[in-house]
This record gives C-alpha cells, structure tokens and sequence, in this order.
C-alpha cells in the first residue's frame, strides 16, 4: 500500500476527538495534527502528566479547543467519568485514538526472585497487558458506545466519518525482540482490531489499527543511538500521527492494521486475507470461509454460560 494520501484541506471544525496517552509522544502529535485541522480534543492522560498536557495545550494552534481530562485507562470507572464527561461538556465525539501504551521495564520469563527466595510473580506483566490491553479495551468498548449515540458529523469536508483508531505495534504481528508483555499485550489489540468490525458495523463505525515500527518516544530511548547508527527505519511520532489522523478521519478505511516503518507504509489486514490461502493452504481457507459463513449466519457465536 502506498503512503496514506491525506486531505491537505483536512477540515474538521466542530468534530471532537479524544487522544488517551496523548500528553506526550505519538499521542502529542496527534493531538496537534487533530487540533490543528479544527477539532476540538479531549486529552486523556495519567494524573502525572498533568504539567506535560497543559505545555502542549498552550502550543497549539487553537489552546481553546483542547482540554486535559485524567484518567488511568486500565480503570475503567475512571475511563467510564472521562468519556460520560466528556459528552457532557461537548455534546458528541466523532473520533477516539486508543493510543495509550507502556513497556516492561524488566525482562518477563527470566527468573527473579522475593526475599524468601521464591520465584516472584511477573506484577510488571500485568500492569503492561492491563494498560495495553484491558485498557484499549476498555477505550474501545467506551467509545463504541459513546460515538454511535452521537449526532451525524457536523464537518463539511467530504470523506470523514466517525471511527475509532486503536495503536497496535510491529510486535502485535511479529516478534517484539524479548518484549514478551508489550509484544502478548500488542498481539491482544489486533485481535480487538479484528473481533470489533462486526459490532462497529452495525452502527456505521469504523475501527482501525495503526501498527508503528521504531518511532523516537520514551520506549525506545534505550536503544536509539544503536538503532540509528544501524541504519534501520525511524519514524518520529509526527509521521506517524499523520497516518493515524488520515486513517481516522478517511470513510473509506475500514477494519485495517497499517504499519508505518520510516519509508515503509503497509496495510496488513487485507493483504493477509490475500496470501491466507498460501499460508494454512487452499483446503483450510475454504473450511474457515464456511465456518465464518456459519457463525454469522446462527448470528455469532452461542456464548457459554458461567459455571
């Protein structure tokens, strides 16, 4: 796939979109690039990164429409207030970019061990998959319900719908090089990607995932040098907000996973149904075909009940 084409007169007067993680990193970026086209933004942070937020408030290009809601996204009664807050002061949102995400700061499967001697339980795991995962979760199903009792989109600019972007990673589709909680948390948001289309469509939303190589934040700072010096791709945080705000904002882009690598823009969900056939074999594809054929026709999978 080429590199996303975006509407140069991009305009968004009156839409409102809410940013999580976006006091710092890609999360900033895209909440310039969104302000700067006219919309108004809800930035969803840790309490902690109250001074960051209210510093890119006052950088933008329109400081009045933006305003710093914080929330730890892993809670979801702290999430659930920020979005019930948020429709409440603005009236609608058109637009939710799941983009808040950490990293271990230790490796996961190598033994540790507590004061007793006893292998310790991997806490840093979890709170990696709980921000990660439940907590794009929770941003997704928050969302879903919140834009689809929304008004139409009041924009005039052609091409723009409602959508939710979620931030997946290379490590949700490839090896996270030892990263076994960010990598098993990033692989959990693909599947979110792919699980939501069916529920999304119903009410006209569309849900995409954006999966960013290396990219210049506070995850990567212990290896940038090296990296760099290999010369191997770069993005900086505003070359990939740019993909996700024209993702976001394009009516024509639906249920994909593009990954930006530098130079390299690819979307991943359709070509991975193209080559489905080489990979599990042609007999397989066509199982699965009618077993999904199956499963919408009975209108989904028969849920268990609890035991």
């Amino acid at each position: 796939m080429p590199e996303s084409t975006s509407n140069t007169n991009l305009d968004l007067t009156s839409t409102v979109a809410l940013v999580t993680g976006g006091s710092n990193g890609i999360g900033a970026a895209v909440v310039t690039r969104l302000n700067s086209a006219g919309a108004t933004v809800i930035i969803v942070d840790l309490e902690s990164t109250k001074s960051s937020a209210k510093t890119l408030i006052s950088s933008l290009p329109s400081p009045n429409n933006a305003v710093f809601m914080p929330a730890n996204i892993a809670d979801w009664v702290q999430l659930r207030s920020v979005f019930s807050a948020a429709r409440t002061r603005f009236g609608r949102l058109d637009f939710v970019i799941a983009n808040a995400g950490t990293m271990e700061h230790q490796p996961v499967l190598e033994d540790t061990f507590d004061e007793q001697g006893e292998l310790e339980e991997p806490r840093d795991a979890y709170r990696v998959i709980d921000v990660n995962l439940k907590g794009s979760l929770n941003t997704l199903k928050l969302a879903l319900h919140h834009l689809k009792s929304s008004s139409p989109l009041p924009t005039t600019s052609p091409r723009i719908s409602r959508s939710i972007t979620l931030l997946a990673s290379t490590a949700g589709y490839f090896d996270g090089a030892g990263t076994t909680a960010y990598t098993s948390s990033k692989h959990g948001v693909v599947g979110l990607l792919r699980s939501s289309q069916s529920e999304a469509a119903k009410h006209r939303i569309r849900v995409n995932a954006i999966a960013p190589f290396f990219t210049t934040t506070h995850l990567t700072s212990g290896i940038a040098e090296k990296w760099v010096a290999a010369g191997l791709e770069v993005n900086s945080p505003a070359a990939v907000a740019k993909i996700i705000v024209d993702v976001a904002t394009d009516e024509k882009r639906s249920g994909e996973g593009v990954l930006v690598a530098g130079r390299f823009v690819r979307e991943l969900e359709n070509s991975r149904m193209g080559v489905l056939g080489g990979w599990v074999g042609e007999d397989v594809k066509e199982f699965m075909g009618r077993a999904g054929a199956f499963f919408e026709k009975i209108g989904g999978y028969v849920l268990p009940g609890p035991r």
